[in-house]
């Protein structure tokens, strides 16, 4: 499947993982901003990174938001989801900052001092969980190391590849390997542990992928797991997790919304023509609401 996540676990190592790649859904969303190349590039690998930790998500209505922001940066906000296998993101930059930045700007160079927030909505409980780290590393998928360290307390390995071809199509790739939690009550968190050999081996093993394996859209996802860890006793893998663009604009809602203002706010809204346009920034579409049927 093009546009997957297939989870498994390594049962011996006390370990699991998820993979993913994305081809023609990235290019949907991709298409619909034409964003310069290193901006494509950054908004590829949230929505990666969205799959890898959206798809971990047991409840069907779940949603997991990865948000990157800046004050003083050349990306302004950085925005990526998922929900029950749909992906949308979108960003925001500054054209005249992106004119004087590098022509392969680093990750700081495009945010300077940012945040990277990763959040987790339950949809049977409607419980929220939030962390929020600096935006520090080389690339995103550094940053997001940062945040399973510091929120989740799990040793975890993340990898992230996009590659373009010769005719311009997308694709990204990427791996997350993490050591399972081994309880809270009367035991050892592994976290505080000076060593776990267990995990010192998966993490070796996962670290010899290449960007070209997690990027190939040639290369089977169960292929990649065998081609990095045959080795080992036993590997279970999931059923694999479908994944597609998708948006949730919805124009009855936003002809709702805009209808609970006065008919004073909808003069200020609309243009010259009577007309209130509504754009929406993750699929970039725009939907008038003329003044005089609401």
């Amino acid at each position: 499947m093009a546009d997957s996540a297939l989870g498994f676990s390594i049962p011996g190592r006390n370990a699991r993982g998820r993979v993913v790649r994305i081809g023609p859904a990235l290019e949907e969303v991709l298409e619909a901003h034409a964003y310069p190349e290193p901006l494509a590039h950054l908004l590829a690998e949230a929505l990666v990174l969205a799959a890898l930790l959206g798809s971990t998500l047991k409840e069907a209505g779940g949603q997991l938001t990865i948000q990157a922001q800046t004050k003083n940066g050349v990306v302004e906000l950085l925005v990526a989801d998922y929900k029950r296998g749909e992906l949308r993101g979108y960003l925001r930059h500054d054209a005249d900052r992106f004119a004087e930045a590098p022509a392969d700007p680093s990750l700081f160079a495009l945010f300077g001092q940012g945040y990277l927030a990763i959040t987790f909505d339950q949809a049977i409980t409607g419980e929220r969980y939030q962390g929020i780290v600096p935006l520090e590393g080389g690339s995103l998928a550094e940053a997001a190391e940062h945040y399973f360290v510091q929120s989740e307390q799990i040793p975890s390995l993340l990898r992230i590849a996009v590659a373009q071809d010769d005719a311009g199509r997308w694709t990204a790739g990427g791996i997350l390997l993490q050591h399972l939690p081994e309880g809270e009550e009367g035991r050892e968190r592994i976290h505080v542990r000076l060593d776990h050999p267990e995990w010192e081996d998966v993490r070796m093993l996962g670290e010899t992928v290449t960007e070209e394996e997690l990027a190939n859209p040639d290369l089977e996802m169960d292929a990649l797991i065998w081609r990095l860890f045959h080795d080992e006793g036993e590997i279970r893998v999931l059923p694999q997790t479908p994944l597609g663009k998708g948006c949730r604009c919805d124009p009855v809602h936003i002809r709702q919304v805009v209808g609970q203002f006065s008919a004073e706010e909808h003069s200020e809204m609309a243009d010259s023509d009577g007309i209130i346009r509504v754009n929406c920034e993750f699929c970039a579409k725009s939907f008038p609401i003329e003044v005089s049927d609401l």
